[in-house]
């Protein structure tokens, strides 16, 4: 998402709830700031006054000109509960209005700002933060107010960084600014204040670049309208705990599950990387990069190419990746080939492990990959072993098959690749893959099982002193014939055909 051409839209989501005292002129503030600009105001059922000014302000063209004329591009949307449900309530009801590529949530009295704008967008429009916190403890000018009121602020901050190993200064700010296309991924799923634990421990699920900005604060006491107490501290407590267990990614996905615990398991990701990292050069293609569990190890490339098809898994991809400049990113349905942008002849290397199977037309795929590398380059391939293990993990993978070694060696040469090794892989994976989807019938792998198996990495790589016929994966590496080859493996390396 480049926004640096400045032709961009900032929508302001403004929550209201019985602010007739401050509503006028904290939309005066807003609409002053000299930006291109959606004003979505959501009245949660005001009885002070309030929801009968937004009636007018709706209605009545001349006050609306009154405001949208303090600067360029202002457009006010007024939206009003059929009752009072809270600030998250009406925050989700004002995301589903917003339409600008930058998101920032005002609170609809003083305290907060609106020339702070200008800083709080500035990491998201020169491309290093997905999101930005205005921290009113890291700046000034502030208002000396209500100590045991910073003190439950800074309690709740520390409780929340301590299950989202984030570093924020203050969790609890209003102002939270969005890339647009990262609120539109969150669910939010709370109606009061408890929005702030829950909305930062998504962010730090969804891998987000965040970034705090100091902003200034004048804070309200109890007398001047605050509401805020202390059964939403309790709440908020309560939340913290909740969505540190909880994973809305994974709500239903069995697969991202899986992949979420196997991230975790690094002995065994770095067991897999040694088996194929003697082939890898330096124009590598990724295909099927899933969350990026070993996207990361290619980064010594010269050029990086990673393929998903998920949408979900790509902005973690992005997120995660984006920020190296050699690295390339793509959405794209793998049932349709490769994409445009990869060019025939381009890479040295494609690497796609655990992805073949979820592809109907494997046949075709192969010669896809065949016509995307150099002369002399090599697809490095990690597919399930064994029609007979096929059982409830597939399923729930959208596995179309597991591979014999002999079918994959044949369709590797149909498609016109020279094959140079070919050997099973993870012994011990296969006792437990039989037990869990033959017996057990599980949809996922267990947490603690794959915990354990990844403490055990150091005895399982004696397999590779013996050769025997049979593994929970196979592992293949075939070449594209031509006049470039590639560097062959040094010797004890262990693949061996």
């Amino acid at each position: 998402m480049n926004l640096a051409g400045g032709s961009w839209t900032l929508s302001v989501l403004i929550p209201v709830f019985n602010e007739k005292k401050t509503i006028r002129e904290i939309l005066r503030r807003v609409c002053c700031v000299d930006l291109r600009k959606q004003i979505v105001i959501v009245d949660d059922c005001s009885t002070d006054g309030t929801r009968e000014f937004l009636v007018k302000l709706s209605s009545d063209e001349e006050l609306r000109r009154q405001f949208t004329s303090l600067s360029a591009h202002n457009l006010i949307d007024v939206v009003f509960q059929e009752k009072n449900q809270g600030k998250g309530a009406a925050l989700r009801r004002a995301i589903e209005r917003a339409s600008g590529d930058i998101v920032i949530f005002q609170d609809a009295d003083l305290e907060y700002d609106p020339r702070d704008y200008l800083k709080l967008v500035e990491p998201i429009l020169d491309g290093r933060a997905d999101v930005v916190y205005g921290s009113r403890f890291a700046g000034f000018p502030r208002r000396a107010l209500l100590f045991w009121h910073s003190v439950g602020n800074r309690f709740l901050t520390m409780l929340s960084n301590a299950f989202t190993n984030l570093n924020l200064t203050d969790m609890e700010t209003c102002y939270k600014v969005f890339r647009a296309d990262i609120l539109r991924t969150i669910r939010i799923e709370s109606n009061r204040f408890n929005i702030e634990p829950e909305i930062t421990a998504k962010v730090a699920k969804l891998q987000c670049r965040v970034y705090e900005v100091p902003v200034s604060y004048s804070g309200r006491d109890y007398q001047e309208g605050k509401k805020i107490g202390w059964k939403d501290g309790v709440s908020a407590i309560w939340t913290v705990l909740r969505f540190s267990i909880k994973d809305p990614l994974g709500e239903g996905d069995d697969q991202y599950l899986t992949l979420k615990r196997l991230r975790k398991a690094s002995r065994y990701n770095n067991w897999v990387y040694s088996r194929i990292a003697p082939y890898i050069g330096n124009r590598v293609m990724e295909v099927g990069a899933g969350t990026g569990n070993f996207s990361r190890y290619f980064l010594n490339a010269d050029d990086v190419y990673l393929i998903e098809t998920d949408p979900t898994y790509t902005r973690l991809l992005r997120n995660a990746f984006a920020k190296y400049g050699h690295v390339r990113i793509f959405k794209h349905d793998l049932e349709n080939g490769l994409p445009e942008e990869v060019k025939p002849g381009s890479v040295d290397t494609i690497i796609c492990l655990n992805v073949l199977e979820h592809i109907e037309k494997d046949r075709e795929m192969l010669g896809h990959f065949l016509s995307c590398l150099m002369d002399g380059g090599s697809l490095i391939l990690l597919v399930p072993a064994g029609q007979r293990l096929f059982g409830s993990l597939d399923s729930s993978f959208k596995h179309f098959r597991r591979y014999e070694r002999a079918g994959l060696a044949e369709k590797l040469e149909q498609a016109g690749f020279c094959l140079t090794q070919l050997f099973y892989f993870n012994v011990l994976g296969w006792v437990g893959w039989y037990v869990n989807s033959k017996i057990l019938r599980r949809t996922s792998l267990p947490g603690l099982q794959l915990r354990l198996f990844d403490w055990l990495v150091p005895l399982l790589k004696l397999e590779q002193r013996f050769h025997l016929p049979f593994g929970v994966s196979l592992i293949a590496v075939a070449r594209k014939q031509g006049s470039v080859a590639a560097t062959p493996p040094a010797p004890g390396s262990g693949l061996l055909l």
